[in-house]
């Protein structure tokens, strides 16, 4: 993971300009300690320059540590790139390409050069690329800048503008937030340039047939269940990512999305030579927290090299202000799982691991949120999974990149695989909606991410332990540790008093705080980024931990609760009665397997 910056058409004399862009990405090498490099454009009316330009990357070398830097510049020096991220198909797009290309580097985003050489600045040039990426190119020849980010915004990317018409694109908002009077999120699956019919105008690249403008309320997929190829189709996106020339590692929860990316990546590391490195597995909780517990069960069971940490409830709750500052966000449940994912990253990175695998975007795809279990249809279910992976860029796309990223450690997601979205979201919702409750027969329960779980479910060479292949959804912010959720309300309460918050709104008109928690995490926020421009890059907040007023309405209930956790969602275990038989050798664990099938 790397940080990017540029600024277009600045009215900056050269030498300041490049003064102004050094300052703005030096903001950013946290995300990229390993170098940084500068390019400034200078203008030149005769070859129809007006302005100059400035383009900066910050590196972490992940792929070619020894000549991959970057900015990367085309053979005739005419095009200018620095990209954000990996692709992970690079080699097959060298084939591909109907000019052949010999690279001058390892790097695998030097692909974009060729790839610009033959499509131009379109939206099928972007389309060929599979990883996540956000990339600034610049073609003298053409005064043209091009601008993208992938699919699901997995990597950050903000734009801005400043009052002398020039234009700033950068990897986190701190590089804008002190230069541009106006700025906003780069919407995910887009692009944007400057020259062109659609000059000034972000479009959509990313058009899946399942939701091609990433809205709910289209035609509802059909394809039947086969366990065999959603199985496959995951295990192609894990091997996919697992692609380094430093040293990596997992990040194990325990819970069952992180444990199978584990379990993907031990498998294929036992077939390789016997001389590859051992997996390394990360988890982190608070003493005898669930995930601890889970993660050690999982890694006993593959044999990763496994590193358990723990932090106290005042470690966390002291690191809260740069965990804010790092994250850039203000939403509750982002900061409160943030924090030992924050924490964890700096372990890491003292070990000299600089990639992890991890399991996000699962319970968007398959509805895994403990609320889904409310959902009352298959429309209504599958719009929901629709609209919460159109907004993961503000969540757990966020949480897991920039609290990573903070320590120089880059984090790859294989659940967000644009090819495995095929085929996940292309299933029938029917096939991933929760059966549970009292006039459901055990044959006949289905827990929630029944699908992926099946898939996965081969007693004859098994993947994971029945209790963690089958265990419930337990939240980041939970599972490390009921006792953290409740000791940052306990901070809250002490800080926050009744007069304050009654008067939330008068401080905080947009986005008005719902809880003291939230109240004070606004508050530091806007020490670090205060004005419109800044608050508004962060989602409003809802009571419960869904995105969305559709939720809502599937259980009047979730309106009234102020706490996002999931655990308050009422659809525990516990709250089906005995019908539903539980283990409880881990806390929070689901059911036996007796009832999942």
């Amino acid at each position: 993971m790397c940080g990017i910056f540029a600024i277009f058409s600045s009215s900056l004399p050269e030498a300041d300009l490049r003064k102004e862009l050094i300052a703005c990405s030096q903001k950013l090498r946290h995300r990229g300690p390993d170098w940084s490099g500068y390019k400034v454009i200078e203008a030149d009316e005769s070859k129809n320059i007006p302005h100059p330009h400035g383009i900066a990357h910050e590196r972490l070398a992940i792929m070619d540590p020894e000549s991959g830097e970057q900015p990367l510049v085309s053979a005739d020096g005419s095009v200018v790139v620095a990209a954000n991220g990996e692709i992970y198909n690079y080699k097959e797009l060298y084939h591909e390409l109907k000019d052949p290309y010999t690279p001058q580097t390892g790097s695998d985003c030097e692909v974009i050069l060729p790839l610009y050489a033959e499509h131009g600045p379109t939206l099928d040039m972007v389309r060929n690329l599979r990883g996540m990426f956000s990339f600034i190119l610049y073609d003298r020849d053409a005064d043209l800048y091009f601008i993208a980010r992938d699919h699901m915004g997995i990597t950050p990317l903000y734009i801005g503008w400043g009052n002398d018409g020039s234009v700033y694109v950068a990897s986190e908002m701190k590089s804008l937030i002190d230069e541009c009077t106006k700025f906003q999120w780069f919407p995910p699956g887009h692009i944007y340039c400057n020259k062109g019919e659609k000059a000034g105008q972000f479009q959509r690249w990313y058009t899946p047939n399942w939701a091609p403008e990433m809205l709910p309320g289209g035609p509802l997929p059909k394809n039947h269940y086969q366990a065999d190829v959603i199985r496959h189709a995951f295990e192609r996106a894990v091997t996919r990512r697992m692609m380094s020339d430093v040293p990596w590692g997992v990040l194990l929860s325990g819970g069952l999305d992180s444990s199978l990316v584990a379990a993907v990546c031990a498998r294929n590391i036992s077939r390789r030579s016997t001389s590859f490195p051992k997996l390394h597995s990360f988890t982190i909780g608070l003493p005898g927290a669930p995930d601890l517990i889970a993660a050690k069960r999982v890694a006993d069971q593959l044999g990763t090299i496994h590193h358990a940490y723990t932090y106290t409830l005042e470690e966390g709750a002291d690191s809260i202000p740069d965990v804010i500052r790092c994250l850039e966000t203000y939403d509750v449940t982002t900061i409160r799982a943030s924090t030992p994912m924050y924490l964890m990253a700096r372990k890491i990175k003292a070990m000299g691991i600089k990639m992890v695998i991890s399991g996000e975007g699962a319970d968007e795809v398959f509805g895994g949120y403990l609320y889904f279990h409310k959902a009352p249809n298959a429309q209504e279910f599958f719009d929901e999974t629709v609209d919460k992976l159109s907004r993961l860029h503000m969540y757990d796309c966020l949480r897991c990149n920039k609290a990573m990223s903070a320590w120089g450690v880059e984090p790859r997601v294989p659940f967000l695989d644009a090819d495995f979205l095929q085929v996940a979201m292309n299933l029938d919702p029917e096939e991933k909606m929760i059966r549970k409750g009292p006039n459901v027969s055990k044959a006949d329960t289905r827990i929630e991410k029944w699908a992926i779980r099946k898939a996965f479910d081969t007693p004859e060479d098994p993947y994971l332990p029945d209790e963690i292949l089958w265990r419930q959804k337990e939240q980041f912010s939970d599972g490390v540790g009921y006792g953290w959720v409740d000791h940052l309300k306990e901070i809250a309460e002490k800080e926050i008093s009744d007069q304050m918050f009654a008067t939330a709104k008068n401080r905080f008109p947009h986005n008005t705080p719902t809880t003291k928690e939230g109240y004070r995490y606004r508050m530091i926020f806007e020490q670090f980024f205060p004005g419109e421009a800044a608050e508004r890059t962060v989602p409003g907040g809802k009571s419960i931990a869904c995105s969305t007023e559709r939720a809502m309405k599937w259980d009047e209930s979730f309106s009234k609760r102020a706490d996002p956790s999931g655990r308050s969602a009422g659809v525990h275990d516990s709250a089906y009665g005995d019908h539903f038989e539980a283990d409880t050798k881990i806390a929070g664990e689901p059911p036996s397997k007796k009832a999942k099938n």
